[in-house]
């Protein structure tokens, strides 16, 4: 199949799996028994990484924005996004799942949203139970984060997209239930470089991306914002400022020693490598976009 300068196939420029539109119809089907939205998103992307489906339909409710996988993200870019959602009224807690950062402080921040609600319940001498809806797209950690909230590995997760596969309730404490619900990801993607994003930090599924061409996007993003970790990482001494992203792939294949018959680089396993570095934050705590 053809491919676009972006490394994505144009089927996922615009595309909606079936499982995505049940998803959908889950969320705006169950809307009404939950009393806060917890949008969960990857740090790296607070943008890109947000379904604006979740802004339109989901603004009846409180939100609770969770910024998962905050250790891999730029701290100074980090501290702008949180200015920014907070200057939007929109409440937000850093956390990693890995660490376990932050986790302690969503249900008291969820409870904090609704607490008008909940008191009037309670001077009524009703006993309520708080529930919740957690949403956000694939692949971004929504499971691990459950797993931390309850203590224990009892909803599937994986680092992969599409795992959770359907409506699940969870008793997170006595007083608190959560439903899940699987990623979902924008009917269609307007912006191709939101689809890049997405791809770069693995929401998209690998098998619909030419790798080699995404490689490309995310050495010219580094070599203009984090040149220094990219040269660190990669041992790359000489300026790389004129250097076009296709020889910069072939030098860092050259320095891994991924050389194949005839002395060329092995670009498409240097490209795996390089995206894979990337998503481990083995290049080191980048941001791909700032407010």
């Amino acid at each position: 199949m053809e491919q676009n300068q972006t490394g994505i196939q144009p089927k996922a420029l615009h595309w909606y799996p079936g499982h995505m539109a049940k998803t959908r119809r889950l969320i705006e089907e169950n809307l009404k028994l939950v009393d806060v939205i917890i949008e969960i998103i990857d740090a790296r992307i607070p943008f890109s990484g947000r379904n604006p489906y979740f802004n339109d339909f989901l603004r009846q409710k409180p939100r609770l924005i969770v910024m998962n996988k905050y250790d891999l993200a730029d701290d100074s870019a980090s501290k702008l996004w949180k200015e920014y959602f907070s200057s939007q009224g929109i409440t937000v807690v850093p956390v990693s799942c890995i660490t376990g950062s932050g986790i302690n402080k969503i249900l008291p921040e969820a409870e904090r949203l609704v607490s008008d609600k909940l008191n009037r319940d309670r001077e009524k001498g009703r006993s309520r139970t708080l529930k919740l809806m957690m949403v956000g797209i694939p692949n971004v950690g929504k499971s691990s984060l459950i797993n931390k909230l309850i203590g224990k590995a009892s909803a599937v997760t994986g680092n992969r997209p599409g795992v959770t596969k359907g409506k699940q309730w969870i008793r997170l404490r006595a007083s608190c239930e959560l439903l899940d619900t699987p990623g979902i990801l924008p009917q269609k993607f307007n912006d191709k470089a939101v689809a890049e994003k997405l791809a770069i930090t693995g929401a998209i599924k690998d098998e619909i991306i030419n790798t080699e061409l995404l490689s490309y996007t995310l050495i010219d993003y580094l070599k203009k914002h984090y040149p220094v970790q990219l040269c660190e990482r990669y041992k790359l001494t000489e300026d790389i400022t004129d250097c076009p992203p296709y020889e910069l792939l072939e030098k860092i294949g050259k320095k891994r020693g991924f050389v194949i018959s005839g002395g060329e680089t092995d670009t498409e396993r240097t490209a795996k490598m390089l995206i894979d570095e990337y998503r481990s934050c083995k290049i080191g705590k980048i941001t791909l976009e700032l407010p």
